[in-house]
């Protein structure tokens, strides 16, 4: 089994970051032709999806909705102040699993694998797991 961690660093205090490219050279470094590849973020005020990664507006878009669907005014019991993070997070959950199929994710054609921070910026982990033969 071939396994690793990314560092992350965002710039912002919410920004989806494509890290595809990372997980593939993962992939590619370890030779899977066929299998799973799991990536997982271990910080309960950051989220993982997969999405549309070639018009940018869709990240900003996502990042729109969220603010809608949260309310940062809501009267929140968590003394730190992060807990519109901590419901985002939720809502796009903490791992993405993706196919590996001739030593390729197999993404869709607009597809991209984006870590979401919403409680930035800070540095973060993401750690990745390869499955299969």
């Amino acid at each position: 089994m071939h396994k690793g961690t990314l560092t992350i660093s965002s710039s912002r205090q919410m920004e989806l970051m494509d890290l595809t490219a990372r997980i593939e050279a993962e992939v590619g470094k370890a030779g899977l032709a066929e299998g799973i590849c799991v990536v997982y973020t271990p910080h309960t005020t950051s989220g993982l999806t997969i999405n549309e990664g070639a018009d940018p507006d869709v990240r900003k878009d996502l990042i729109s909705v969220m603010q809608e669907i949260v309310p940062r005014d809501h009267p929140y019991r968590h003394a730190e102040g992060n807990s519109p993070a901590h419901a985002m997070a939720s809502l796009f959950g903490s791992s993405v699993t993706i196919f590996v199929e001739n030593g390729r994710l197999q993404l869709g054609t607009w597809q991209k694998v984006f870590f979401c921070e919403f409680d930035g910026p800070r540095s973060r982990r993401v750690h990745w797991r390869l499955l299969g033969g």
